[in-house]
């Protein structure tokens, strides 16, 4: 038997929990389960994470939680319990399968059977934000190369083990040349390993679009985090509902299995909450455990359930499904026809050993560094915020080895060159390059240069080539 941190979680999330557990507990799944309070009353209670240091200790001892939907209160100063724990365990890889149950449910994508494995660390999640100016605020977004090589090897070792034929990765690289053209780069790269896989890169935009309206044409996405979010959601919207959708949170030595919805308060306590995400979590969670023959006869009994026209309210459509059943209904249902298949739907086969996909990292070379210039922002809002007015003031200064090559506003280029049509707002980027490689030493001087002639100074970027590679971004319009 193997022990499980329980989190009954807010919202739906107890109603959809007791109604699975019974559905494991039925099909002798060999689980056990000890509890730990985790969500909104750990928050209230003064856990700024809502993990308590005893939840804490519970997950650090059994490194595996399956958990229902958190509700993370409103207002500042909580942050998200799922994005602690993803982070704090380094859970990297989140797996959402997305199925259409077409005809039996109704899908605007019949074909659809993607699974979407979403980088879940880094990029804009790491929630690092700062308000640097009266008008500008802004967030900081991490992308490593160890981050994307460990994510892409998992998605192309995932579609190995599990007969898929094509891994596709989605990415905005046309626009974030440098974060977002590392992630499509490691994709190159490691795709190379995998020659009996098809492989291709869509942009996310048209990704999106395509996803839509031809979902089938998909087999495996591998993304960025932001962007699986989104993507994820799309797709379990396609299947149905969203709340058909359980997600897997893996890492190296934990696990977190839940639903993808959220904890939905404005039907908690109504009995008629969809406990079908969290169910096929349970599967999930069996099949990362090795116990594929209990988690083929949960899948089959629930698809089963399904083709009878047995549906929760969020899928029950007159016409095509027979019955409206609540939460607790449901879970009996599918506990009536366990050891049954589907008869027009897709039998679930799963793999009866447990779960080894460890990406094994590759070792980079290391780049020679050199030190270019810096970005400084300004917040600056004086002689009706002219660029041509600051560029002519910051070139007057005594700023030594470092001369100012540019100024942009928001990304786009202002000055020299700029255009009176750009609306410019307090917040500044001023790029200072050096004649030869720089110092320490110089970016100091250059800030004790503005400081002592009142300049405000929010932030400084140092700017680095790697092995003679520009490490840096242009501006929109400029060099």
């Amino acid at each position: 038997m193997t022990e499980v941190v329980l989190v009954r979680g807010d919202g739906i999330g107890p109603e959809i929990m007791d109604a699975t557990l019974r559905v494991l507990d039925a099909a002798q799944a060999p689980l056990t389960f000890v509890e730990a309070m985790m969500g909104e009353k750990a928050y209230l209670a003064g856990a700024p994470s809502g993990i308590p240091q005893e939840a804490w200790d519970l997950v650090q001892k059994h490194r595996l939680i399956f958990k229902a939907p958190i509700t993370t209160p409103q207002g500042g100063g909580y942050k998200s319990l799922n994005v602690t724990l993803r982070k704090s365990l380094s859970l990297y890889a989140n797996v959402r399968p997305c199925i259409a149950y077409h005809p039996v449910i109704h899908s605007p994508c019949p074909g659809l059977d993607v699974v979407i494995i979403r980088e879940n660390e880094e990029d804009t999640y790491g929630g690092i934000e700062h308000q640097q100016t009266a008008e500008v605020v802004q967030c900081l977004k991490l992308i490593s190369r160890p981050g994307c090589e460990r994510i892409v090897r998992y998605a192309f070792e995932y579609a190995r083990q599990h007969g898929r034929k094509r891994v596709s990765c989605f990415s905005k690289d046309n626009i974030m040349k440098l974060t977002d053209g590392l992630f499509h780069r490691v994709f190159e790269e490691v795709g190379k390993a995998y020659p009996d896989i098809e492989q291709d890169h869509w942009i996310i935009d048209i990704g999106t679009a395509r996803l839509a309206t031809q979902g089938q044409r998909f087999d495996v996405i591998v993304t960025l985090n932001l962007y699986g979010d989104i993507i994820s959601d799309v797709a379990a919207e396609l299947t149905g509902s969203v709340g058909l959708a359980g997600s897997a949170n893996i890492g190296s030595s934990c696990a977190m299995f839940e639903a993808v919805h959220g904890s939905a308060p404005d039907i908690a306590g109504q009995g008629v909450a969809n406990p079908s995400g969290l169910i096929l979590a349970g599967v999930q969670m069996l099949v990362h455990l090795g116990h594929g023959a209990a988690a083929e006869r949960i899948h089959n009994a629930w698809t089963r359930t399904l083709e009878d026209g047995l549906h929760t309210a969020d899928i029950y459509q007159s016409g095509r499904s027979e019955k409206r059943l609540g939460t607790e209904d449901f879970a009996t249902a599918v506990i009536e026809r366990l050891g049954e298949e589907p008869r027009r739907l897709r039998v679930a086969r799963y793999p009866h050993e447990q779960s080894t996909i460890c990406p094994v990292l590759t070792t980079q070379a290391p780049k020679t560094k050199r030190l270019d210039g810096v970005d400084i922002f300004l917040d600056w809002s004086e002689a009706g915020r002219d660029p041509n007015v600051l560029g002519q003031r910051l070139e007057a200064l005594p700023t030594g080895r470092a001369k100012l090559a540019m100024i942009s506003n928001r990304g786009t280029n202002v000055y020299p060159g700029g255009i009176a049509e750009t609306f410019c707002t307090d917040h500044w980027r001023c790029r200072f390059l050096f004649e030869d490689a720089g110092t320490g030493a110089d970016i100091i001087a250059l800030l004790t240069v503005l400081h002592e002639h009142g300049w405000e100074v929010i932030k400084s970027e140092n700017l680095y080539a790697f092995d003679g590679e520009k490490g840096y971004s242009k501006s929109q319009g400029g060099d």
